[in-house]
């Protein structure tokens, strides 16, 4: 029997980044490989060549409708830089059963794990601190703790329910913090699940000292983090964003950390990498991350992993289970990637 073929063209990624030994041996055992790597996308014509016996596409490569027309064997799609991004057909994928495939939970505990952190940091001001005893204008026990607050029993509010913050959720269980979300995708009822109350965005935003903004970027809330919702914030809390740059008016949110009203974390930026002159590196009360918080090399390997298990369990002609899915309801809301500076 002819082994399936599947096209591997991992662009923006390197496969030495996501596949580990052992994963890239079961890869090999699953099928016939026809990879490219490095210099960009696979070249078009090699590509068109490949499409009659493509079973699996592992990659970002652009399939619209006459490329899926002509990709009759194909079973699925995994998106390895773990985004859906607008260049699928994906009702033609949908309506022939076409798995389209993203492993992004690959991520979720790296930045979890890290969120705790910069949360416990902004609460206790562990990084101002550091910056005012190195600069020699540091404040000593009591007085140096102004405006700091405890993490145990605090409020936490969460902006998205997804992969993010269902990982961090639990890291949160030995602060006895209550938990809000909002997530308009998102049941009350699948909330309750792991012990956080549902609730609006403005309850979210004025009942809570910490607050964790997890959302994904979509067509319908670019930016919807502004002003009137930044004013809903308490003052001294905390406010840290995780996801994407793009559900925040940026400049506003740089203005009310600068004015005082809350200190904040951020691990993303409207455009990446930040200028040299980005206004975020000069505001006092912001801690910045050079969008690093799921950057570790187990979690790129772990790309590997999850794609490989699905790999295996497609062809057999099971269903994926370690991918997330793109779902025909959102999927084409989805609006991921950062600006990126050449």
């Amino acid at each position: 029997m002819t082994r399936p073929l599947i096209v591997i063209d991992p662009e923006p990624r390197a496969l030495s980044e996501i596949f580990d030994r052992a994963a890239w041996r079961r890869l090999e055992s699953l099928g016939e490989l026809a990879v490219h790597e490095g210099g960009g996308l696979m070249p078009a014509e090699r590509f068109e060549s490949l499409l009659p016996e493509m079973e699996l596409l592992i990659g970002q490569s652009d399939m619209p409708k006459a490329r899926l027309d002509r990709a009759k064997k194909l079973r699925a799609i995994v998106n390895v830089e773990t985004n859906f991004l607008q260049n699928i057909d994906y009702e033609t994928c949908f309506v022939r059963g076409i798995h389209v495939l993203a492993p992004g939970s690959a991520f979720a505990r790296p930045v979890a794990e890290m969120t705790l952190g910069l949360a416990i940091d902004l609460c206790r001001g562990v990084t101002a601190a550091d910056r005012a005893m190195r600069a020699g204008y540091e404040k000593w026990l009591l007085d140096g703790a102004v405006g700091c607050f405890s993490l145990y029993g605090a409020g936490v509010g969460l902006i998205g329910f997804g992969d993010l913050a269902r990982a961090f959720t639990p890291l949160l269980q030995p602060f006895g913090c209550a938990v809000k979300a909002y997530d308009p995708w998102i049941s009350n009822h699948f909330m309750a699940g792991f012990g956080v109350a549902a609730a609006s965005l403005d309850e979210v935003l004025s009942t809570s000292r910490v607050i964790v903004i997890f959302a994904a970027v979509t067509s319908e809330n670019q930016g919807f983090l502004g002003k009137r919702e930044f004013e809903m914030i308490a003052p001294g809390s905390v406010v840290l964003l995780m996801s994407r740059a793009g559900v925040v008016d940026f400049p506003e949110f740089l203005r009310q950390i600068d004015s005082g009203r809350f200190r904040a974390a951020t691990d993303v930026f409207p455009v990446e990498p930040a200028p040299a002159d980005d206004p975020a590196r000069r505001v006092e009360g912001l801690i910045l991350s050079p969008h690093r918080a799921g950057a570790m090399p187990d979690s790129l390997l772990e790309i590997g992993r999850q794609t490989v298990a699905d790999a295996g369990l497609i062809l057999k002609g099971l269903p994926p289970l370690s991918c997330r899915r793109a779902q025909r309801e959102t999927v084409a809301r989805s609006r991921s990637k950062p600006i990126e500076r050449s």
